[in-house]
C-alpha cells in the first residue's frame, strides 16, 4: 500500500490516469485534485498523489486559496517537500506574470477582472496590511506595480509625498491603489476613505489621476470607485 502511495500517479489504472485523461480529453475533464496531482507528480507513505491534492485543496480553500497560498504556509503541509513547495510557487508566479503581461498589453479598464486576478495573487493571502500602487501610463496600460506601505494603514502611516514622487519616477498618467484587509473584511472603512481622497488631492497637483482603490481579500478585490468613493 506504501509503495503505491509513493509511486503516485503510475499506480493508477490506465485510463483513471489525470495524464492521460488530459491527453484525450482536454485540461476542462480533470477536476482540481486532478490537475494538483499533476504537478505533485507522487505522494508519500500512505497517502495517494490524488489524497494529497485533495489535501491541499481542503486546507487552503480550493484552487483559489492555494494560489494565494505562500512558500512559508506550505511547509505546514506534511509530505510536500522542497522541490513540491517549489513547483507549486512556480506556478503562482507563472500566473501571476500572465496577468501583468496582460495588463501591459491593454488598458487597465478594459480587462477590470485581470486586475482583480492580478491584486488578489499579490495581496490576497498577505497576513499583514500592505498598500500598493498600479503606476500606469496615459493609455491605462501597467507600467509598475509598487508595494509602498506595511503595517496597519491609516492617514498617517501611508506618506502622500512618497506616492507622488514614486509617480513621477514612473511618468504615471494615472495609479490604481490596493492594499489588503486580513481580516476578510472587503468593504472600506473610514479611514480607507480619507486615505483615498489625501492621495487623489496630492497627486492630482502633479496631474495624475486615481482611477480606483481596491480593497482586497482572499475571496475578492472590491473597487472603491464601483462604490462611488473615488
Amino acid at each position: 500500500m506504501n509503495d503505491l502511495a509513493e509511486r503516485g500517479l503510475k499506480s493508477l489504472p490506465a485510463d483513471a490516469r489525470p495524464r492521460e485523461k488530459l491527453l484525450a480529453r482536454g485540461p476542462a475533464a480533470l477536476s482540481d485534485a486532478e490537475l494538483l496531482a499533476l504537478l505533485l507528480r507522487t505522494g508519500m507513505a500512505g497517502k495517494h498523489v490524488l489524497q494529497l491534492a485533495q489535501e491541499l485543496l481542503d486546507r487552503f480553500g480550493g484552487v483559489g486559496g492555494l494560489l494565494h497560498t505562500d512558500a512559508e504556509a506550505l511547509r505546514a503541509i506534511k509530505g510536500l517537500g522542497p522541490a513540491k513547495r517549489a513547483e507549486v510557487v512556480a506556478v503562482l508566479e507563472l500566473a501571476r506574470r500572465a496577468l501583468v503581461q496582460e495588463m501591459r498589453q491593454s488598458p487597465l479598464f478594459d480587462s477590470p477582472a485581470a486586475a482583480r486576478h492580478y491584486l488578489q495573487l499579490q495581496l490576497g493571502a498577505r497576513a499583514h496590511e500592505v498598500f500598493a500602487v498600479l503606476f500606469l501610463d496615459s493609455q491605462n496600460r501597467l507600467i509598475a506595480m509598487e508595494e509602498l506601505f506595511r503595517g496597519t494603514l491609516t492617514q498617517t502611516s501611508v506618506y502622500p509625498r512618497e506616492v507622488v514622487l514614486r509617480a513621477l519616477h514612473h511618468h504615471a498618467a494615472a495609479v490604481v491603489l490596493a492594499h489588503n484587509h486580513p481580516s476578510g473584511e472587503a468593504r472600506p472603512s473610514r479611514a480607507d476613505e480619507a486615505l483615498t481622497q489625501s492621495l487623489k488631492a496630492a497627486l492630482a497637483l502633479v496631474d495624475v489621476r486615481v482611477l480606483d482603490h481596491f480593497i482586497v481579500t482572499r475571496e475578492q478585490a472590491a473597487s472603491m470607485a464601483e462604490m462611488g468613493l473615488v
